[in-house]
């Protein structure tokens, strides 16, 4: 029985191999399937690794690293960019950051002469300003691109100063090495904005007083208005102003209510972290690694392997835990085609960055090379699907 379902599974949303089209503007990268990696490479500050596996039919998380200048002049400062965006309702937000938010940052550092928390905030507006702009000239013509959104999380070295950045539930999570034990701590250093969190649902509440159904429990899951589990994000254009929350909406994002105030926030939660010599490295990951690890099983995997292939590790251990809990070999799912899959896991996107602690002492002026590495998937033209085969 589970056989002739999972043939069933695989011909399903099956693709025309030649329709597989990767890019990266990493050499080092490798595809495997619907998993892209990069095991390692060097930043600014250290060593990293970098995987995304896909699950959607379009791949919807999107990432970057980049390292060297963090300004529009050469002159500096000089550090590490981290980007984890994991998009929802399509990729167009996603891969609209992964195209902006970093130059925005560059820009504003560039103005101030200096990395900090108003610099990373400006970057962050500007790229919701940019994305609102973009819905507003595309929606008559597509006008479901108001319900398009991502999660985006940032993370910044630069100076021996840590800055991380969030809206929504993707995650960074630092290991520090415990002298006294041997050990390496892991220690959550985003601060979440998901619906299933009480204190999360108790801000929204507050901001929405008069608003009994601002948080729903629907199908035993918190979700703001009954839409949606995050509570800030960039994008999702219909929960923030109402003109896009109207015909030709698809009726399912409608509200039977007319909102005066934005529902859903594109303002980061931003920590700042002065690095210190136990600090051995920090994972970035959208989602669908935590769904499956918690922060300290990571952070043990990370401390007790090689480097190299770390981050494919990370992503490998969930989707065998995805597995475990359907009662199916990960030998299975891992035939199970994009689409289908994402009955099974989320997309994935994991960056762990290591610290050199002699490198990220080093001064924020010291120029360093620049490099620009894109998380990698199986993309397609907008709206492809291919037609679901009835097993023989």
């Amino acid at each position: 029985m589970l056989s002739g379902f999972m043939n069933f599974l695989r011909a399903c949303f099956r693709p025309r191999s030649d329709r597989y089209v990767h890019s990266s503007s990493d050499a080092g990268s490798r595809q495997d399937g619907l998993l892209w990696y990069k095991d390692t490479g060097q930043h600014f500050n250290g060593e990293f690794s970098m995987a995304v596996v896909q699950a959607n039919n379009l791949l919807e998380d999107q990432s970057q690293l980049e390292s060297g200048c963090l300004s529009s002049h050469e002159c500096g400062p000089y550090g590490t960019f981290v980007g984890v965006y994991d998009g929802h309702g399509g990729p167009e937000t996603s891969r609209y950051i992964n195209d902006h938010l970093f130059q925005h940052l560059k820009r504003f550092t560039s103005e101030q002469q200096t990395m900090s928390v108003d610099v990373i905030r400006k970057a962050y507006q500007a790229t919701e300003e940019g994305f609102l702009s973009l819905v507003t000239r595309q929606w008559p013509m597509n006008p479901q691109i108001a319900a398009v959104g991502s999660c985006c999380l940032a993370g910044v070295i630069c100076g021996g100063t840590l800055y991380v950045a969030n809206l929504g539930d993707s995650r960074a999570v630092l290991g520090r090495a415990v002298k006294a034990t041997g050990k390496v701590l892991a220690i959550q250093l985003s601060a979440e904005h998901n619906a299933c969190i009480e204190s999360v649902r108790q801000e929204l509440q507050s901001l929405h007083p008069d608003d009994s159904q601002i948080v729903v429990l629907k199908h035993n899951v918190w979700r703001v208005k009954g839409l949606i589990q995050i509570s800030k994000s960039i994008g999702d254009v219909y929960l923030k102003k109402a003109e896009f929350n109207r015909e030709p909406l698809y009726p399912r994002f409608r509200l039977r209510e007319p909102f005066k105030k934005p529902i859903l926030s594109a303002d980061p939660s931003i920590t700042v972290h002065q690095l210190q010599p136990h600090d051995q490295f920090v994972i970035f990951a959208s989602d669908g690694l935590w769904e499956h690890l918690s922060n300290q099983e990571a952070v043990d995997i990370v401390q007790n392997h090689s480097r190299s292939g770390i981050a494919r590790r990370l992503v490998k251990t969930a989707l065998q835990e995805a597995a475990k809990k359907r009662e199916m070999r990960y030998s299975d799912l891992k035939k199970i085609d994009r689409g289908v899959r994402r009955h099974f896991h989320d997309d994935i996107t994991v960056i762990v960055v290591f610290l050199n602690s002699n490198l990220v002492s080093k001064a924020s002026s010291v120029k360093g090379p620049n490099l620009s590495v894109r998380g990698g998937g199986v993309t397609l033209p907008p709206r492809t699907l291919a037609p679901c085969a009835m097993p023989a």
